[in-house]
C-alpha cells in the first residue's frame, strides 16, 4: 500500500474512533437506515437470495419492497396522536386520496386495497391496518412497534426455512460491515445459514459490536484498500455507503481490491451518486463526503472486468411500484457481474438480477 493510502487509512480510523461503541451499534440501523425498510439494503438481500433461489421468490421480494415504501411513508407522517391514525385508516378503507388534510399517495391506497394477500404460498397480513389500528405503546409516538416492522422478516424465515443450504454454500464478503448493520437482516430472515459470510470493517469498535451481536458469524478487522483475501476467493461481495467516503485515489484502489477478491458479482449501495461526467469531491475532516459519477464508477469497474447494472432507487420505485417518494434522491444500487474472457475480449453476460416489475 502506498503512503497516501496508508495516511488515508489512519485518517479514516481516526474519524471512526471519535464515536463510542453504543452509538456505532445503533445509529445506522434506525429510521431510514433500518435494514427492514431501507431499499438498498433490501435489494442487496434480494440479490443474495436470488443467487440461491433464482426467480422463485420474486413475488415475495416485490411485496417486501412495497411494504418498505408504504411503511416509510407512514413513518414520515406526524401520526403521534392515535386519532390521526384512525383518520388515515378510515381514508384508506374508503379508498380516499385525502384524510382530513393528510394526502394519501395512490401507491399506498392501491397496496392497502390489495391486502391481505397470499404470496409464494405465505399469508401476507394487512400490516398497514395493523399499524394504524394499534394505539402506540408508552404514550404518543409516530413510530412503529417492532411487530409492525418485522412482518417480512417472519415471512422470509418461513420461506427460507425449507431451503437446503447449497453445497458448497456461496461465499459472501461484506466490506465496511459496520456493527453487523445489514447482517442483522441476513440473520433475521433466515438467509445467514444459507451463505458462508465474512464481514470486515476498519473500526475495531464496530467489529467488537458485530461479534457480540452474532458470536457465530465471522467478523474481522480489515481495510478495503488491502483486502486480506486471495484473488477470486469470494463468490459475492456486498457493501453499503462506503465509496463516497474515500478520496478519488482511495476509490480506485478500493474498486481494484473488491474486484480482485470477487469471482461472480458485487451488489453495492451508494448514498450520494449522480449522472454527471465527474465526481464532486468534498473533503470533510478526516474523510470525504463525495458525490460520485455513475459513469465514472461504472467505467472503473468495467476496467476490472465487471459490467454494471445501475439502479437509481427513486426511478426504480416509481417505475416498479408507482412510488414517487424517496428519502434520498441521490441513492443508487449497482449490481456488477464478472465478464468472462473469450479470446482476449470481454463477453457481456446479462445480469440475472431484475429487481421489481412494472405494475
Amino acid at each position: 500500500m502506498d503512503e497516501a493510502l496508508k495516511q488515508e487509512t489512519e485518517n479514516l480510523r481516526r474519524a471512526w474512533r471519535r464515536h463510542d461503541a453504543a452509538m456505532l451499534r445503533d445509529y445506522l440501523v434506525a429510521g431510514v437506515e433500518d435494514p427492514r425498510l431501507n431499499v438498498p439494503s433490501l435489494l442487496t438481500r434480494h440479490f443474495l437470495i436470488g443467487a440461491i433461489g433464482g426467480e422463485r421468490f420474486r413475488a415475495l421480494m416485490d411485496h417486501e419492497l412495497r411494504f418498505a415504501t408504504a411503511m416509510n411513508w407512514l413513518l414520515r407522517q406526524d401520526l403521534s396522536d392515535p386519532a390521526d391514525r384512525r383518520v388515515v385508516l378510515h381514508g384508506l378503507r374508503r379508498g380516499a386520496d385525502d384524510a382530513e388534510g393528510i394526502a394519501i399517495p395512490s401507491f399506498v391506497g392501491r397496496l392497502f386495497a390489495a391486502l391481505p394477500a397470499t404470496v409464494n404460498g405465505l399469508p401476507v397480513p394487512n400490516y398497514l391496518e395493523a399499524f394504524l389500528s394499534a394505539d402506540p405503546e408508552g404514550g404518543k409516538t409516530s413510530g412503529a412497534r417492532q411487530p409492525d416492522l418485522d412482518v417480512f422478516q417472519r415471512l422470509w424465515q418461513r420461506a427460507l426455512a425449507v431451503e437446503r443450504p447449497p453445497d458448497p454454500r456461496p461465499s459472501v464478503l461484506e466490506a465496511a460491515c459496520g456493527s453487523a448493520n445489514d447482517y442483522r437482516g441476513f440473520a433475521a430472515c433466515g438467509l445467514a445459514r444459507l451463505i458462508a459470510y465474512t464481514g470486515f470493517d476498519l473500526c475495531e469498535a464496530n467489529v467488537q459490536n458485530a461479534r457480540a451481536l452474532f458470536p457465530g458469524a465471522r467478523f474481522e478487522l480489515g481495510n478495503v484498500f488491502a483486502v486480506a483475501a486471495a484473488d477470486k476467493s469470494f463468490d459475492y461481495l456486498v457493501a453499503h455507503d462506503l465509496f463516497e467516503h474515500l478520496s478519488l485515489g482511495g476509490l480506485e484502489a478500493a474498486i481494484r481490491e473488491v474486484c480482485r477478491v470477487t469471482r461472480r458479482a458485487l451488489c453495492l449501495g451508494f448514498f450520494s451518486m449522480a449522472e454527471m461526467p465527474a465526481p464532486i469531491v468534498r473533503p470533510v475532516g478526516d474523510y470525504h463526503w463525495n458525490t460520485l459519477s455513475v459513469d465514472q464508477v461504472s467505467e472503473l469497474f468495467a476496467a476490472q472486468g465487471f459490467a454494471a447494472q445501475v439502479i437509481h432507487i427513486g426511478t426504480f420505485l416509481k417505475r416498479a411500484f408507482g412510488c414517487d417518494q424517496t428519502h434520498n434522491p441521490d441513492a443508487y444500487s449497482l449490481v456488477l457481474h464478472a465478464q468472462p474472457e473469450v479470446a482476449g475480449r470481454s463477453v457481456p453476460v446479462l445480469a440475472p438480477f431484475h429487481p421489481g416489475a412494472p405494475g
